[in-house]
């Protein structure tokens, strides 16, 4: 079979493809190698066939979050009948919160899995982002890998957007290993953030390949906002608590691998650990490789980054290119179940820097909603990370919405991580380490150190509630400040005395 043999479509002539109550899964981690004209020529179809007064939606996976063009455009056309495993998109987010799209939140290292094994049914079509298809059904990915091998594996038929911005000299970027299944799995040959255990491309068979639509276009990932002092403190907290670690010795003096989620306190943390003297040279063992990496592989603060995805604005994305043969030797990006895989995380001994809605007395964290009932984004790797890490650390501000929010709480009203995995929580205002702490001492360092000092008070109030017993809880309060929040919309008119 040669490149010319592959039937080339347009991006609508590909989307005529696809009927009703089809899955398809969509290569992308972030909107990093998310394919963008044949989703949108998707949802145009879809509006079509609603106009017609006929039904059309389609399940749809992804490895993680994607760009406008495909998760927006789909939800734009009412075209997503369930989404897994993660998304950030609001047009998407609006239409599973008002239970229009059924969304089932997961580990993002147990979606390939799931998926191999069946659990979410057939998939009808794989569509993937790709730089370069050889003859032979070789695939050169793009910007991410995520969960696109698998994708290809399980899928009937695939269908390629060729992107032509991305070079195809990115052939060996990427190091495509998919482990065994159950039973009597191997171990997962992975010992160093640097090694290499797969791959550089997706084999299939190429009578799978149906369709190649031709493309030129950039990631949607968008840039993010300026470094706010708040950010900067909590970045500063990070940083100066993972050197006061080293001088005690808790830390090996060669340093850990570092995992960091998405965001802008995900930037925040890495610059502050990059201008921070006390912390040496270091890797990374991540999901999404941001502009903070790119910044410090240049500066020679960071030595090597194994992610999933290049989540990098268009600039850094460039700068990569144009310096590839710089860069090549410092970064591999991977299936997201081997970098997130529990197994590498637990024997790196990395470092899990994430990022929580609210955190409560106990020290659970809530990652995905907000007042306990609207999905925000999902889990993402979190999870994968946090309760395999050698240092789980969770970041947020203190307060929401001008101060009428605290995120110290008393309970969590959704819970994501428990207080087994959760072992240093951190704000602007401080840092609360959970290690070798009953309860009442987590609570009572959570509340001094952590939460703003407009809660302080209160927060000690509701502990005094509860008497006596293990855990310093009161049922019928528990939920108070986000009870007062739903009724005045500021917390901090909770009055206990009503709770007695």
């Amino acid at each position: 079979m040669t490149m010319n043999s592959y039937s080339k479509m347009t991006a609508a002539e590909a989307a005529e493809l696809i009927q009703d109550g089809q899955t398809l899964a969509f290569s992308g981690f972030t909107p990093a190698g998310a394919p963008k004209d044949i989703p949108k020529a998707i949802g145009a179809r879809a509006k079509a066939i609603h106009a017609a007064g006929n039904p059309f939606q389609i399940g749809v996976m992804t490895g993680a979050s994607t760009g406008k063009s495909l998760d927006g455009a789909l939800a734009d056309a009412d075209a997503v009948l369930f989404r897994t495993p993660y998304q950030s998109d609001p047009t998407l987010r609006k239409s599973i919160n008002e239970g229009r799209t059924q969304f089932f939140d997961m580990h993002l290292s147990m979606a390939p899995q799931n998926i191999r094994y069946g659990f979410l049914g057939p998939v009808h079509y794989a569509v993937i982002e790709a730089c370069d298809v050889s003859p032979t059904g070789e695939i050169t990915l793009t910007s991410s890998v995520g969960a696109a091998p698998t994708f290809c594996r399980v899928a009937d038929k695939i269908i390629i957007e060729l992107n032509k911005f991305h070079p195809d000299s990115l052939r060996g970027l990427h190091d495509v290993y998919e482990p065994e299944d159950p039973p009597y799995r191997n171990p997962i040959p992975l010992f160093r953030p640097s090694d290499r255990i797969g791959a550089p491309v997706v084999k299939v068979n190429p009578k799978k390949i149906v369709a190649i639509v031709d493309t030129n276009a950039p990631d949607e990932t968008g840039g993010f906002s300026e470094i706010g002092e708040t950010t900067a403190r909590i970045g500063r907290n990070v940083a100066d608590f993972l050197a006061a670690e080293l001088r005690r010795g808790l830390i090996p003096k060669s340093f850990l691998p570092i995992q960091s989620g998405v965001g802008n306190t995900a930037n925040a943390v890495l610059e502050a650990m990059g201008a921070n003297a006390d912390i040496p040279t270091f890797e990374m063992y991540t999901e999404v490789i941001q502009d903070a990496v790119i910044k410090l592989m240049k500066q020679g603060k960071i030595q090597f980054a194994s992610g999933c995805s290049l989540t990098v604005t268009n600039a850094a994305l460039k700068d990569i290119y144009e310096n590839l043969e710089f860069f090549r030797p410092k970064f591999l990006l991977r299936p997201q179940e081997i970098s997130n895989s529990p197994e590498v995380v637990r024997r790196l001994g990395i470092i899990s820097i994430n990022t929580a809605i609210e955190v409560d007395i106990a020290g659970n964290v809530n990652s995905t909603h907000v007042l306990g009932r609207n999905m925000m984004n999902g889990i993402g790797g979190s999870g994968d990370f946090a309760r395999n890490a050698f240092l789980s650390i969770f970041t947020c501000p203190s307060t929401a919405k001008g101060g009428k929010i605290s995120t110290i709480v008393p309970l969590v009203c959704h819970l994501d991580h428990s207080e087994h995995s959760v072992q240093i929580i951190v704000t602007e205002q401080g840092i609360a380490d959970l290690r070798g702490k009953s309860p009442s001492q987590r609570a009572e360092t959570i509340i001094s150190n952590c939460a703003h000092p407009d809660y302080r008070g209160l927060l000690r109030d509701y502990v005094r509630l509860g008497g006596s017993g293990h855990s310093p809880q009161t049922l019928s309060a528990a939920f108070g400040l986000h009870e007062q929040f739903a009724k005045t919309g500021d917390m901090r008119s909770v009055d206990w005395a009503s709770y007695h």
